[in-house]
């Protein structure tokens, strides 16, 4: 799976503000993972903090990411991020080691 753009991105939200973000990005996994090159979508809430909330993102290549990440409601919210998050996202790109097990 070496061609593939895959990653774990950590979003800490504003306390007052963690709610709307998962409310905001609920609604973007099912329409995320409907995407060309989409293989792997995941949004989790961190068990002990509520505010912080760690996405799992595996994409067929990194032109797909690109095309995900251009579309007009990503590019509107990257515009907004700050009014959501304490700091910037914390993104760490990974080596998928086993296949995917989704079946889509």
């Amino acid at each position: 799976m070496s061609d593939t753009c895959a990653f774990i991105l950590h979003a800490y939200t504003r306390p007052d503000k963690a709610d709307e973000f998962e409310a905001l990005f609920r609604s973007y996994v099912a329409p995320s993972r409907a995407e060309d090159g989409c293989i792997e979508y995941h949004m989790l809430r961190d068990g002990e903090d509520p505010t912080l909330f760690i996405f799992y993102e595996v994409w067929q290549s990194p032109e797909h990411l690109q095309a995900h990440s251009a579309l007009p409601h990503m590019r509107r919210f990257h515009e907004q991020r700050m009014d959501f998050l304490t700091r910037e996202f914390e993104i760490r790109p990974i080596e998928m080691i086993s296949p995917s097990s989704a079946t889509g």
